[in-house]
């Protein structure tokens, strides 16, 4: 007979592991290239020495005359606070009791719920590993006053998904109002909620996941867009601020090798990876096809396909910002982490725990990391890629 400890053993001796790999290595093309690391966590912080230039030790002389003067490597000091990142499903004791008697059922019940915690946790991993941190999912222009409901969207309407809550905040940045999504529409950039009443809102107002504003990781917009970054000031350090070309760029093989080469020659820097909009990877495709080069397929690590350029991939992520391209060296890249996904226990060691004054359990997943990239400098951006690929005639 199935139980609630049956249900326990379950998720920690099955599920666990099953769950933690499918976040970890399918939630995203650039996550799967980055690598984890447990180390140089103290407390609640990272605490990292990240290299300033070159040795400035080497040099040439004569040859009995003095050596060069001993200049070591530069180090400067990171800290980042650890973020706290959650995943939750619940099961109501209807749907336990209902499968106790027969273990197939009582399986596709638990995996069936542990599908949705994977496409929901994967989505908004996702959508954090290109975000500045902030936890701003798009801009609203316009909300309706009449039924359907809905709010216009001015920007990153692909962040959005049905079943998210949603929250933004009054005028003066201290009353938050917060809904449930009922309905994205991508073609119309309109996100549609039931409720009616809400409070004020402004044009260009943020909306934020329900409680996460200012507590995502620190995503790859992060890097180019934070004034403070790791604890130190760009003004000051002006080696963490990474390349961004904020001119009209026309995609081609030539301006794609232009960014590699500066970067290189001025970082060192390595690029491995280009992450861009999927309109804009199509975009490079029918140039390849216009000037007749041969397209070439790679396969990543956790089985994501996507075409190259010279062998680097060129990978199409919805949650990259409309317009960009990004030229990243990933190992650069570390997802400190304090352990791996772990389910939240009790004192007595429970994970499914009644939900207060309801007939159903939850359990919830917990993952206390930041990503942190110890070259910024070294990382590059088209922020503004035309959506052509010539300029047009004057």
């Amino acid at each position: 007979m199935i139980t609630l400890q049956s249900a326990e053993n379950a998720l920690k001796n099955v599920y666990l592991g099953l769950v933690a790999n499918q976040i970890n290595i399918a939630a995203d093309p650039l996550l799967a290239q980055i690598k984890h690391s447990t180390s140089n966590i103290y407390g609640k912080e990272i605490r990292k020495a990240a290299p300033v230039g070159i040795n400035g030790g080497i040099g040439a002389g004569d040859e009995d005359g003095e050596l060069p003067n001993p200049s070591p490597t530069q180090y400067a000091q990171f800290v980042a606070e650890l973020k706290n990142l959650y995943g939750t499903f619940q099961i109501s004791d209807k749907a336990l009791r209902a499968t106790s008697n027969n273990v197939n059922s009582f399986v596709n019940l638990l995996t069936d719920e542990m599908d949705n915690l994977i496409k929901s946790s994967n989505f908004n991993l996702s959508r954090m590993l290109y975000g500045d941190g902030s936890g701003s999912l798009c801009l609203g222009s316009t909300r309706s006053i009449k039924a359907p409901y809905y709010f216009e969207i001015g920007n990153r309407i692909n962040n959005l998904a049905e079943g998210m809550q949603v929250e933004y905040y009054d005028e003066n940045n201290e009353n938050v109002f917060y809904f449930t999504v009922s309905y994205v529409d991508l073609v119309n950039k309109r996100m549609y909620i039931k409720e009616s009443e809400l409070g004020s809102f402004n044009m260009g107002s943020d909306f934020y996941l329900r409680g996460a504003k200012d507590k995502e990781i620190t995503g790859i917009e992060g890097i180019f867009s934070k004034s403070t970054l790791y604890g130190l000031s760009k003004e000051e350090n002006p080696w963490l601020k990474p390349y961004d070309v904020t001119t009209d760029v026309y995609i081609s093989d030539t301006q794609i090798q232009n960014m590699i080469d500066f970067l290189e020659d001025h970082s060192n820097s390595q690029i491995n990876y280009i992450a861009t909009t999927k309109p804009i990877r199509r975009l490079y495709q029918e140039y390849l096809g216009a000037y007749r080069r041969n397209i070439d397929v790679t396969e990543l690590k956790g089985g994501f396909k996507t075409i190259t350029y010279n062998g680097i991939p060129v990978v199409g992520d919805r949650f990259v910002k409309d317009n960009t391209m990004y030229f990243l060296n990933t190992n650069d890249f570390t997802l400190y982490e304090m352990c791996d996904w772990k389910w939240l226990e009790d004192e007595s060691g429970r994970v499914l725990k009644q939900i207060p004054n309801y007939p159903a359990y939850q359990a919830t997943l917990v993952k206390y990391a930041e990503l942190v990239c110890d070259r910024p400098g070294g990382q590059g951006k088209f922020s503004k890629v035309a959506s052509t690929l010539t300029p047009p005639e004057t």
